[in-house]
Parts: structure tokens; sequence; C-alpha cells
């Protein structure tokens, strides 16, 4: 008989034992690189693995989380409404502040020249008129000045000079203070009240228009001549100046110009206008002469005294 080959191995066992093969060396290898890391105590550094690759064994693939997008339309929007300031801006705005300043102020002063936009053009006329009268007659009185200083200066008889202009200056002083009585052209005003309606407040108020129309002497009703110091009250049965009741109807003559002081009651919104609204007549006339002749009587007064002269040098607190 032929020799059978002989079988080696263990029965024993009830296994065969696997073929060494090289993949088998690489998961021997990787077995043995485990243990020694979990030997080591740490675990072992988990590398990425390119697409297709198996997973490490023992651990479950993960998909890396993907980062949350930010909203960038709010933040556009934000930043739209954030403020940008430059120089150029800043300067712009100032220019445009000024501006605005310029315009209104011009347009206040716009407002403040319409008070003659109601006057129709005979009465603008008469207002220019009185103006320019005005005008004339304040040239005259600088001339009437400036010849008086140079007779003072340079004039052969200076004391005789100097006599004349403290007389004249005496005559003026005692017309304007009421002392003197006075003559020349102007107008007469009269106020017809039937109903009581004309009080203290539009006498006074006509007083300060006729002054302001250049009028040089005053007289009420023939009885009370108006100065500086006059006052004006209501009273019983008419109104009171200086203490004296005068009834109505009430008569004012001022010396001046007689153009002037009749455009000045008459100018729209003026004397005439206001006693027609209360119901009163008011009419002017202008005369070449008018004779004012009440004297003021002149009352020394009680605590103005005259101020002391100032030393060279001195000075005021």
């Amino acid at each position: 008989m032929a020799d059978e080959p002989e079988i080696t191995g263990t029965e024993s066992s009830g296994t065969e034992a696997p073929e060494p093969t090289s993949s088998g060396a690489k998961n021997a290898g990787t077995n043995a690189r485990t243990n020694s890391g979990a030997n080591s105590g740490t675990e072992p550094e988990t590398k990425p693995t390119a697409a297709g690759d198996a997973a490490p064994a023992g651990k479950i693939a993960t998909k890396p989380t993907p980062a949350r997008p930010r909203d960038t339309a709010w933040r556009r929007l934000a930043g739209a409404f954030r403020p940008h300031s430059s120089r150029a801006q800043v300067a712009a705005a100032v220019l445009l502040a000024a501006l605005g300043f310029a315009a209104t102020v011009q347009v206040r002063a716009l407002r403040n020249t319409d008070e003659f936009t109601n006057a129709d053009r005979t009465q603008l006329i008469q207002i220019m008129d009185g103006l320019q009268q005005r005008s004339r007659r304040l040239e005259t009185d600088i001339g009437d000045l400036q010849r008086s200083k140079a007779d003072l200066v340079s004039g052969a008889d200076r004391r005789r000079s100097a006599l004349e202009q403290a007389q004249t200056r005496a005559q003026t002083l005692g017309i304007l203070a009421g002392t003197l009585p006075a003559t020349g052209p102007g107008i007469r005003l009269t106020i017809t009240d039937h109903q009581a309606a004309v009080n203290a407040s539009l006498v006074l108020n006509t007083i300060e228009e006729l002054r302001d129309a250049g009028a040089e002497a005053i007289e009420i009703n023939d009885q009370v001549r108006v100065v500086a110091s006059s006052y004006v009250l209501d009273g019983q049965g008419g109104i009171i100046v200086d203490g004296k009741l005068l009834p109505a109807p009430y008569t004012i003559d001022a010396i001046g110009d007689a153009r002037t002081l009749a455009t000045a009651m008459r100018i729209p919104g003026g004397v005439v206008d206001e006693v027609s609204q209360k119901g009163g007549l008011a009419s002017v006339l202008e005369r070449q002469t008018i004779q004012v002749n009440s004297l003021h009587s002149v009352v020394s007064p009680r605590y103005a005294h005259p101020a002391p002269d100032k030393s060279p040098g001195s000075s005021s607190r």
C-alpha cells in the first residue's frame, strides 16, 4: 500500500487555521496600533478620511455641520439708516442753515414795509410830499445852525452875535416850553363826538401823531397849551388835560408844516379813521396862520436838579 499523506492540525479544537493574507497582515498592524493606544490611556487620533473610505472601526461617521448663513439683507438695511457724516455734508448743512436765517430776516423785513400796502396812489403821493417837505425843513435848520456857528467863531463882533443867538435861543425854548405865544402856518383839527366815544387815549395818540409830524406848538380848545409834561385823562363829560376839564367838541391847533400835519392826520389808519370808527367826525383845515396864545405855567421841579459840570479827566459811573 502506498503511504497516505499525514494530516497535520489539531482536531480537538475543531477549527481550521485561517490562511495568512495581506489584508490580514494589515488588520493585524491596525489592531496592534489600536491596542497600543488603548494601553496608553488616550484615544486614537481621528483623521479625516477621503470620500469613499470606510469609517474606522467602532466610530459612527458624521457629516460636518454647515455654518449658519448670515442675514445680509437686514444688515444692509440697518447700515442704510446708520448716520454717515462727512466734512462736505457738515459744510452743506451750515450753509443751508445760514440761507434759511437770511430768508427769514428778509421775509420779516418785507412784512414790516407793508404798512402802506392798502394806501392808494393819491395817499402815497401825499406821504412822499410830506417827507420831502420835512427833509427840506431839516436841511434849512442845519444851514441856519452852521451859519450861526460861523458867526460865533469868525464874526467881527462876536459879543453882538452871541447876544443875538442867546435871544433867539430863549425865544425858541419859550415856544417849545409853552411860556411864549406862537404864530405860524399849521392846521386846525376838530373832533366832534356826539356819542362820548372819544376818550383820553385817542386824544393822546393825536398829540403824539402831531409831534411826530413836526408840530412845534399845540393848543386844545384855546385853553390848554400842550407841552412835554402835559397829561390827558378821562373825565366826567369830557377829558382832563393838565388838570383842566375840556368838553367835546375838541379843537386842536398845531403850528408846523400844514401839508405834512394834514397828511399825518389823514393817513390810512390814522386819527381821522380812528375817530370815524368810534362814531365821531374829524375834520382837518390847513391854514396859513394859526394863533396859539395859551401859556403853560412853569412849575419848579421837585426832584430833578441840574447835573454838576464834569471836570476834565473825571469819569462817571
